[in-house]
């Protein structure tokens, strides 16, 4: 089995959970995603990372080897916006 693009662990991510924006950079064996969803209002980052797990399922196990996470609600991908912007002109 070949291993996985960027491109499609963002889509099975994207498959298996509601998304207002998910981005993942990797080189196949190693990714990291950025993931803003209204799913993650109310969790710790521990239960938004296991509810982006859930939505890998058996990839995470069979495809993916590794898998570091930022995940966001909406209003934290906002207010992160401003001072981002403000350190790159």
């Amino acid at each position: 089995m070949a291993d996985p693009t960027p491109a499609l662990v963002q889509q099975y991510i994207a498959a298996g959970m509601a998304c207002e924006q998910v981005q993942v950079e990797g080189d196949g064996r190693h990714f990291f995603a950025t993931i803003v969803s209204t799913e993650f209002e109310g969790l710790s980052r521990i239960r938004r990372h296991q509810r982006v797990y859930a939505a890998l399922g058996e990839r995470m196990r069979e495809e993916i080897h590794a898998l570091s996470m930022k995940t966001l609600t909406p209003a934290e991908a906002d207010a992160a916006q401003p001072a981002i912007a403000a350190h790159h002109p």
